[in-house]
């Protein structure tokens, strides 16, 4: 799993406190627990209680909506120095799941005629797409969306990979990085053939946040309040400015151990709450709220949010096994428009998003009907050993809500 940690950490994609975290502060809440798949959702609370537990993760919380019902846990704590404890309206860097704002704005747009998926790169952004074999007059905008442009991940190369994932970007965490750099290093890897292969790639949303960008004479953090957050009413949710370190509003410390786990499990811990995450942009730079999360999740899902054909074209979803060996992405998982299938073990598929950055992990997943949804994140990122992945306690809490196993 070594290739998706690197990779999420860039997606985009907390604390100068002691190494020994909390053992034992743990807490939960309950609210309306109805009986079901998640028998109370007391699986999930486990999972919770076991990853602070032995794993010395800060804290975790979730937020499950069934119907009209809800459910809240919570497990360890927001800040290691003051012991205040997880809390629901918490806002949190969400990574990836930008992804989903990204692709959801690239289909308003579609919807009200400012743009087609049809449309190539190079109709929008002249000679960006160039040189070395890349070529934008053959990627469509819906390829981009897919994930299946044939544009390489620079941040799988050096110097980008190091800057972005590990101890030597801490200090540099506050540097501004210009998207359009990051596009012209992609433009000096050599490309796949359009649609050939799932290539996971930031690269990909760059290039449409620029075109959305072009197409409406916005920026990408108004398009993203007029768009989405505003009529879906989400009230936790902004894209970060450039140069603005801080996350707005009630949020957790935000802790790593950038990377420096993988070799040893003792490594120092840092608190990396404020930092330059605009630089992430359209691709992993979000903040937002796990109730946020939720009502997007299932508002997609549901279909209530776009019209009946940008709907079936975010759902209309791709394998992914055919990514590279280096770029191996979840398995049993299909991808849409920055959205993805996942397949529990229990063969039950649920329309998700997620995502990492430094310090945070989130993940947001809905049945098909919008009415059962389960939002998680941990305001940590590590494992106690290589053998564990973040990633896989996620899917674990969903397997429990949905499984009921």
């Amino acid at each position: 799993m070594r290739a998706y940690v690197r990779r999420t950490v860039r997606t985009g994609l907390a604390v100068a406190a002691a190494t020994a975290v909390m053992a034992g502060n743990v807490s939960a809440a309950h609210a309306a627990s109805p009986a079901g798949t998640g028998e109370d959702h007391a699986a999930v609370q486990r999972i919770m209680d076991r990853v602070v537990e032995e794993h010395g993760i800060p804290g975790m919380i979730a937020e499950v909506r069934d119907g009209e019902q809800r459910w809240i846990g919570k497990a360890g704590v927001s800040d290691l120095k003051t012991g205040r404890e997880r809390a629901i309206n918490e806002r949190v860097r969400v990574g990836s799941a930008t992804k989903t704002f990204t692709g959801a704005l690239i289909l308003r747009l579609e919807a009200a005629g400012k743009l087609s998926l049809d449309d190539t790169v190079e109709k929008w952004l002249p000679n960006v797409v160039k040189g070395n074999g890349n070529d934008g007059s053959k990627i469509s905008v819906r390829l981009l969306l897919n994930q299946r442009s044939g544009l390489r991940n620079p941040y799988l190369t050096q110097p980008l990979a190091d800057m972005i994932s590990s101890p030597a970007w801490y200090p540099r965490r506050f540097d501004w990085y210009p998207l359009e750099k990051v596009v012209k290093h992609g433009m000096e890897l050599k490309p796949y053939k359009p649609n050939e292969r799932f290539i996971y790639s930031n690269v990909n949303y760059f290039l449409l946040a620029m075109i959305a960008e072009k197409a409406t004479g916005k920026s990408y953090a108004t398009l993203i309040k007029e768009q989405i957050a505003k009529p879906l009413g989400l009230t936790g949710t902004y894209m970060p400015e450039r140069n603005d370190m801080r996350i707005h509003g009630p949020h957790p410390r935000h802790y790593s151990k950038l990377w420096a786990w993988l070799e040893d499990p003792n490594a120092k811990i840092y608190d990396v709450t404020e930092n330059n995450a605009a630089t992430a942009g359209a691709a992993g730079g979000m903040v937002s709220t796990l109730p946020d999360l939720n009502k997007l999740t299932r508002a997609l899902a549901a279909g209530t949010f776009l019209p009946p054909k940008q709907h079936k074209e975010m759902w209309t979803t791709i394998s992914t096994a055919d990514a590279l060996p280096a770029e191996q992405w979840l398995p049993n998982t299909k991808y849409g428009t920055g959205v993805h299938d996942l397949k529990l073990t229990c063969g039950v598929t649920v329309h998700s998003t997620g995502g990492m950055f430094n310090g945070s992990y989130t993940y947001a997943m809905s049945s098909r009907d919008g009415k059962h949804s389960l939002a998680i994140n941990m305001n940590g990122d590590w494992a106690k050993d290589k053998t564990e992945h973040p990633v896989n306690w996620l899917i674990e809490a969903a397997t429990a809500e949905f499984c009921g196993e």
